[in-house]
């Protein structure tokens, strides 16, 4: 076989002399190596033998049609942004982002290190079987084992990839012998009598499904090399999609020459031995095969798993993995990570003891991480081409999103069926690593399709909703709050987002008196001042600044142009003016708000409540008093406001008897379904009972009308009057858009 170079290795930025591998030695070696492994060798015939013919060449197809639609979405992600060092984790931390990247990285990470004494053990129980006394020195054999590869893999990537050649070359010699020699002895009576399934107790087709899954996740042996590659956009696709190929065919062949050539009893009690029976006089082939196939697969296990961590480290997801960024200058060789495999590897081949029921359990672990990296890489690629973003363009045409969709879909369910606590606990702890990550705060961001996704959700929702018509049934607060510099007014927003209750939209404004272009400065200093406010206090608002030559006209563009599609403000909220300059302008505040449909929440504010018990709500009927009642009620699913009671008051009417008064009160509340209690006072005046009866509350509600022009100075000076021993008041105006009784 003639073998290509181990090209040369080539500058990057910080000064590391980076190596230069092509598709076959950096892509397809590591991965066909990495899939021709131990589980071709030991586990192959076992699942044959368990599933039958007809059972276990669906085991292949679906396993391979798992790894196919990853491979594909690996190769549309891949072909479209610059590849570094990471392998998986890089495409998904940068589809998905550092949460969704760290996370599965993470796993990556002890996905390929638990690999290495996982093939290792394959190895030494092979090994075992050909030269029984090596049995007593099971865990001495695994521990020297993994001392010499991990000598290999120290000195550098370069010599990883010779000495795979050479296992290529052994495997290739090996494969043929079995394969020819199966297909000699070939018996079709001995096929009809293994097509079906015989379980033996503890297994199933999904349990069988796991222990043969392994033998196709090799494709990241492939990828993690991608900091490593001369032209990682070029290689990974060729690479990753020849190699599944490849061991598609050649797991085929073995499954059915295997099962039309050997009993069912051997292919169960002895795989291994099976093969060798097939290739006849060339057996020792197959034994120096097994040898070179799980060690190549260790090698490549070894050489991605410290790459994986480096990568992580450089990109500071998780804190205290720093000292692992570290490479060497020739290679970029990540030595630090390399120890740590090295280490993890030694305590897993003390604690496994003596292969068999020991390979098996290592198998489902492996299993299992594979299949959630598997499904999040699936996942990035349906984000990132599903959300439309234009700067998805894949250099890789044969992909669709549906296929990334199924794919994911495929390993989640998988995951499950072979193991449902195995894939629950899994679940958890990856879900675990995630929030761990997104409670950080990362310096770093990648510029991954989330925010395009959740820009095309948007935007097809957005259209949807404009086909609705507005009901008072789905009425939400949208408020647009007039808070200037929060900072000042910080009972007023605070309040603002109570409303909301987490169930509407909140918009802080600011309006700056002035020419547009001589403050756009100080324009971009407000809106950053807002921007900080909301995410110091971690409030759920928006932000938006407007330059205007006065207060009434940048008021008047924003309740005219303040909308996303057909969510429109239905509120706005504001402070109460203690000495307005200009009554009247006041006044055409109100009346432009009003006209122009929008509800009005004006804020007096006394401080905010440390324990709040009772929201006073004074009931004038329903144009008012529907919204009043409404607002209550969402502030008092606020945690602060949990326990504080809702209290209607009403005056009697002329003619009007106490009895009639409670009874309209009942019936209005149980029509709206509604807890609260209610007071009837008797006909009087409103200025001298109102602090009576509500100076101890810790809200109170009043219902008010836009005065007349003529009225404005009135107006504020009634209304001041009303409110001087109170505590925070709202006086609201309602524009009939809340159905109390909806």
């Amino acid at each position: 076989m003639s073998l290509p170079a181990v090209p040369p290795s080539e500058t990057t930025a910080s000064g590391h002399l980076k190596n230069q591998f092509g598709t076959f030695g950096g892509v397809f070696t590591p991965s066909i190596l990495t899939i021709l492994g131990v589980i071709m060798f030991m586990r192959s015939g076992f699942v044959t033998g368990q599933a039958g013919l007809g059972s276990a060449m669906l085991i292949l197809v679906i396993a391979t049609s798992i790894t196919f639609l990853t491979g594909l979405s690996i190769s549309a992600v891949s072909t479209n942004t610059e590849i570094k060092g990471g392998g998986a984790y890089f495409l998904i931390s940068r589809s998905l982002g550092p949460e969704f990247g760290g996370a599965i990285g993470l796993a990556l990470f002890f996905a390929q290190a638990l690999a290495v004494p996982f093939y290792i053990l394959g190895f030494v129980e092979a090994l075992a079987i050909t030269f029984p006394a090596a049995q007593e020195h099971f865990t001495g054999i695994g521990l020297a084992t993994i001392a010499v590869l991990f000598v290999i893999n120290y000195v550098g990537a370069s010599w990883a990839i010779k000495t795979q050649y050479v296992v290529l070359t052994i495997l290739v010699l090996s494969i043929g012998a079995f394969l020819i020699g199966g297909i000699l002895d070939f018996d079709p009576d001995v096929a009809r009598a293994n097509w079906a399934s015989a379980y033996t107790e503890g297994n199933s087709f999904w349990v069988v499904f796991a222990i043969f899954f392994p033998a196709v996740t090799g494709i990241d042996a492939g990828v993690n090399m991608s900091g490593d590659l001369k032209e990682p956009e070029r290689s990974i696709p060729r690479g990753t999609l020849a190699a599944i190929g490849v061991g598609f065919l050649v797991y085929l062949f073995n499954i059915i020459v295997s099962g039309g050539s050997t009993s069912r009893a051997n292919l169960i009690g002895d795989p291994f031995g099976s093969l060798l029976a097939q290739a006849g006089p060339a057996a020792f082939l197959v034994t120096a095969g097994v040898f070179a196939a799980t060690i190549s697969s260790a090698i490549g296990s070894l050489l991605g798993a410290p790459r994986i961590l480096q990568a992580l480290a450089r990109d500071d997801i998780f804190p205290g993995l720093g000292y692992f960024a570290k490479g060497t200058e020739q290679g970029d060789e990540p030595r630090r990570g390399l120890w740590l495999s090295f280490g993890m590897g030694i305590l897993v081949l003390i604690l496994a003891g003596a292969g068999g029921d020991a390979l098996n359990a290592v198998a489902v672990v492996l299993t299992m991480f594979f299949l959630f990296a598997y499904g999040m890489t699936n996942a990035a690629a349906f984000i990132e081409q599903f959300s439309r973003n234009p700067s998805f363009r894949p250099r890789f045409r044969f992909f669709h999103w549906s296929t990334a969709l199924i794919g994911g879909v495929g390993c989640l369910v998988a995951a499950f069926l072979i193991n449902a606590l195995a894939a629950l606990i899994s679940l958890i702890l990856v879900a675990g690593i995630f929030l761990f990550i997104s409670r950080r705060v990362l310096q770093n961001t990648f510029g991954d399709a989330r925010r395009g996704f959740y820009y095309e959700r948007v935007r097809a929702n957005l259209a949807k909703l404009a086909t609705f018509e507005k009901h008072p049934k789905n009425w939400r607060p949208t408020s647009l709050v007039l808070s200037g510099n929060p900072h000042t007014r910080e009972t007023l927003t605070t309040y603002a987002l109570w409303l909301g209750s987490g169930r509407g939209i909140t918009t802080m404004v600011n309006v700056l008196e002035g020419d547009l272009y001589e403050r756009l400065d100080e324009r971009a200093q407000a809106r950053e001042e807002l921007e900080a406010y909301v995410h110091d206090n971690e409030l759920q608002a928006y932000v938006d600044v407007v330059v205007s030559p006065s207060f009434k006209e940048g008021l008047s563009m924003l309740l005219q142009a303040q909308s996303i599609g057909p969510i429109k403000p239905n509120m706005v909220v504001s402070g109460w003016p203690s000495r307005p300059r200009d009554y009247v302008g006041f006044a055409h505040q109100l009346h432009m708000t009003h006209e122009l449909g929008m509800s009005q929440v004006i804020l007096v504010d006394r401080g905010l409540p440390s324990n709040p018990g009772r929201i006073d709500i004074w009931w004038r009927g329903e144009q008012n008093g529907s919204l009043m009642v409404v607002l209550a009620y969402l502030l008092s699913h606020n945690f602060l406001w949990n326990r504080a009671r809702i209290r209607l008051i009403t005056m009697l009417d002329p003619g009007e008897t106490r009895d009639e008064a409670a009874a309209q009160l009942a019936a209005l509340l149980d029509a709206a379904r509604l807890e609260a209690d209610y007071e009837v006072l008797p006909r009087g005046d409103f200025a001298t009972q109102l602090p009576l009866v509500s100076a101890d509350a810790d809200l109170v509600m009043l219902g008010f009308r836009p005065p007349a022009d003529e009225h404005a100075e009135a107006f504020h000076s009634a209304y001041s009057g009303f409110l001087k021993d109170l505590p925070t008041t709202m006086l609201i105006c309602s524009t009939g858009d809340v159905d109390l009784m909806s």
